[in-house]
């Protein structure tokens, strides 16, 4: 049964549903539109719904043709209805939950309200509605094992954003790990901001320095915008600084590897390559042999370890010994 709340959310996107006149609905319309945003209603219901609106509201039935349309007068106070879908609210909650990272903050702020409107929305609605039901039908699972993020200053957050959105140089106040004071950062020019797992990056160049480099948000302690324009890096593209293994935690040039897996290790490759170059072949013994240029980073690093003896490298002759230097000593430490 219903709950006044249902009751009245669903009366509030009626009247939204609702066209000025001469156009018109009718309420089996209206009925299928409302089944449609996740409002289980009847005819019958809708019906009596519209009469009794009809009451309080300049709305009004055209009796002259079947099927009865209503509409709004069409010299009605022009207002708006707040509220929204189901669909909407769920979309919306969505957002919030994967997002809300990669927002600047004006438009964070000019959403909180529409956040706090679709979590209203979703605790009307029972939980067996189809859209309501799709948050529990959904998840994203790290490919890796979880870790839980670090807590970050959200007023420091803001700062930074809002820099980095209006070109603006910042001043930080940065506890590098394991450091009991914080470094002062008098001029940090902002380029780009970077999402990996739980952690957010800053991708940044300080004072008149030219290289590009990372510092991870969390260990800001003190923000402040300054009102000095931030320096552009001629050329600088956040996707290729992505594609270089930045932040793999590079460790040198591109290295082409040859490697030998296992059928079980490896068969993910065929769908999910390692580089654009990649080339998988399979032995006579159904073992699969790959070829694939990549960044040398410690990512690289610890995807092979991932594997276990899943996978032996065979070339470069460098990463063939850190590998086995790795399995020697872990040997010994479990030894």
């Amino acid at each position: 049964m219903a709950t006044n709340q249902q009751s009245l959310l669903r009366q509030w996107h009626m009247l939204r549903m609702v066209p000025r006149a001469p156009a018109k609905v009718s309420a089996r319309e209206l009925c299928e539109r409302l089944c449609a945003a996740d409002f289980s209603v009847d005819k019958r219901t809708v019906q009596r719904d519209l009469n009794e609106l009809s009451a309080v509201f300049p709305i009004t039935c055209d009796r002259r043709d079947k099927p009865f349309g209503w509409s709004w007068l069409r010299d009605a106070s022009s207002f708006d209805l707040p509220g929204l879908t189901v669909p909407e609210a769920l979309t919306l909650t969505l957002v919030e939950q994967h997002l809300r990272h990669h927002l600047p903050p004006i438009t964070v702020d000019a959403l909180r309200p529409h956040f706090h409107s679709a979590a209203r929305t979703l605790s009307t609605v029972d939980g067996s509605a189809p859209s309501r039901a799709w948050l529990d039908k959904v998840r994203s699972v790290p490919p890796q094992q979880p870790l839980l993020p670090p807590r970050m200053d959200e007023e420091c957050q803001r700062i930074v954003y809002l820099a980095l959105m209006q070109d603006r140089q910042l001043k930080l106040h940065y506890r590098k790990r394991d450091a009991e004071e914080p470094t002062v950062y008098a001029s940090v020019h902002p380029l780009a901001v970077v999402q990996r797992g739980g952690l957010v990056y800053l991708v940044c160049m300080f004072g008149r320095y030219e290289d590009v480099r990372t510092i991870a948000l969390h260990r800001v302690q003190q923000a402040e915008a300054l009102y000095e324009p931030a320096r552009k890096q001629p050329g600088f593209d956040i996707d290729a600084y992505i594609a270089s293994g930045q932040f793999g935690v590079i460790a040198g040039d591109p290295v082409n590897v040859r490697a030998v897996f296992t059928r079980a290790a490896g068969e993910h490759l065929f769908e999910t390559p390692l580089s654009a170059d990649q080339v998988l072949t399979t032995d006579a013994d159904g073992r699969l042999i790959l070829a694939a240029t990549v960044p040398n980073t410690r990512a690289l690093v610890w995807w092979l370890l991932g594997f276990g003896d899943g996978v032996v490298i065979e070339e470069p002759a460098a990463l063939r010994e850190e590998i086995a230097g790795i399995a020697q000593r872990m040997a010994a430490a479990y030894a």
